[in-house]
């Protein structure tokens, strides 16, 4: 039987079932009492959608609260260990391989690094990746002790553009590491020994970090961000729906400069030839900087930082505390390093402004490990240039601030991928070989055509 609206009787037990699920989620452990109102669900369907997930094992009572007057009312949360969901982020300089629960605690990691230089197209060998992965998962799963039929999908954040085409899945154009038309899923779904079932969720980094951010982390409450991922290179999400995914933005490849410096897409006067962390060490170099022989770019950027903010003496790495800062000589800041920062947060500040121009978002946040790297000192800087470019009244009404989920931000956010669908679904596993997810406007316009 058909509801006016096209939906079916299962369509609305699994909405149900979702809304049941994501407010345990999120609020969990609640009475039954209190899931009522929170969803908008009657009594009756409260007491039902219950009775189901706690029969499917994805549901579990967990003690008691008093109530007014009456019997305690008992209080039911998500079960941890009833799915798990592996994240990943393939990342500037490794890959980065996470086992979750359910409760997204994490069960086992491991990392397999990516040559520390070289060409880039070297070092994202897509041979390579791909062996990491099938190693990598395979390990975690194994660290664990959790049988492969038990994960409700694989989530991957990859550098690039991702499109989807019915014969291969996820596809990756990744230009600036050599990627063209990459079949990722399939590559992927040939060489990782998983059941046919486990659904793989590959998407843009910058799109898991958003996910993670808005969800846990500094964009909690935000009806709207602009997330950043500053890494060795730039990239953004862009959310106007707290627990809608977002949609990543190519940001890095705005141009900034007509004729400008060379960007690694090829293309001149990007704001990653200027902004992002592989193009700010070689302008320190170009300049006459001196980055560590041999250091891949977390560390040499670490060293650029080191130049240009001296610790004051007595508060350096290894000194003994309460050491007289009288007997230690003051480090001058490196003019050089001080001068390429100060023109980056120009560009990076010009680039917020952009943003906040074109989307007017509430918040602004920076992640990745060059931002969080770059820290506090730096984007005060970037903040009052962004004000400066950018309208005065978007402006006025965006904060601009660092992410909190730190350097796992990424593969959070890629395990939260499967998550978001196995809830959209009620939780339920798919029975066969999951189907390719269209395409945001292609489901829209489906939804419109529906309705």
């Amino acid at each position: 039987m058909h509801a006016r609206t096209g939906r079916t009787v299962r369509d609305l037990r699994r909405e149900n079932r979702t809304a049941v699920l994501r407010r345990l989620y999120f609020d969990g452990p609640m009475s039954r009492l209190m899931l009522g109102p929170a969803t908008g669900l009657s009594s009756g369907s409260v007491s039902n959608v219950v009775a189901e997930l706690v029969a499917d094992g994805l549901v579990e009572e967990a003690g008691s609260v008093d109530s007014a007057g009456g019997r305690p009312r008992t209080l039911v949360r998500i079960t941890p260990a009833s799915g798990f969901m592996i994240g990943v982020d393939i990342g500037e300089t490794r890959v980065r391989i996470e086992l979750f629960d359910l409760t997204l605690t994490e069960l086992a990691r491991t990392e397999r690094p990516l040559a520390p230089s070289g060409p880039r197209t070297a070092r994202y060998d897509v041979d390579l990746v791909v062996d990491h992965l099938r190693e990598g998962i395979a390990e975690v799963l194994r660290l664990a002790e959790v049988p492969a039929d038990r994960l409700i999908g694989v989530g991957v954040g990859v550098p690039g553009i991702v499109a989807r085409t019915p014969e291969d899945g996820a596809v990756v154009h990744g230009q600036t590491v050599g990627w063209d038309a990459v079949p990722f899923e399939r590559l992927l779904r040939a060489a990782v020994d998983l059941p046919e079932t486990v659904p793989y969720w590959i998407d843009n980094g910058a799109k898991t970090l958003g996910q993670a951010e808005m969800w846990f982390g500094a964009g909690r409450g935000a009806r709207s961000a602009v997330v950043v991922l500053f890494g060795s290179g730039v990239g953004a999400c862009v959310v106007t729906d707290p627990m809608g995914p977002g949609r990543a933005i190519e940001w890095g490849h705005l141009t900034v400069r007509v004729r400008g410096r060379r960007c690694r897409c090829g293309a001149q006067g990007c704001l990653e030839a200027y902004a992002g962390a592989e193009a700010l060490l070689e302008r320190w170099r170009e300049a006459g900087g001196v980055p560590p022989a041999g250091a891949d770019e977390e560390t040499a950027l670490t060293a650029m930082l080191a130049a240009a903010y001296p610790a004051e003496p007595g508060t350096e790495l290894g000194s003994e505390p309460g050491a007289d800062p009288g007997t230690a000589p003051r480090t001058e800041p490196d003019a050089t390093a001080l001068a390429v920062l100060a023109e980056t947060a120009e560009y990076l500040g010009a680039g917020f402004a952009d943003l906040i121009n074109l989307f007017q978002p509430e918040r602004i946040l920076v992640g990745g490990w060059a931002g969080l790297q770059l820290g506090t000192r730096f984007l005060e800087t970037v903040s009052g240039y962004a004000k400066e470019y950018a309208l005065t009244y978007p402006a006025s009404r965006t904060g601009i601030g660092l992410g909190t989920l730190g350097p796992e931000a990424v593969t959070v956010g890629a395990a939260l991928l499967p998550l978001v669908d196995f809830f959209a679904q009620g939780g339920r596993r798919p029975e066969s070989k999951p189907t390719t997810p269209a395409p945001a406007w292609q489901s829209a316009l489906q939804d419109r055509v529906s309705t």
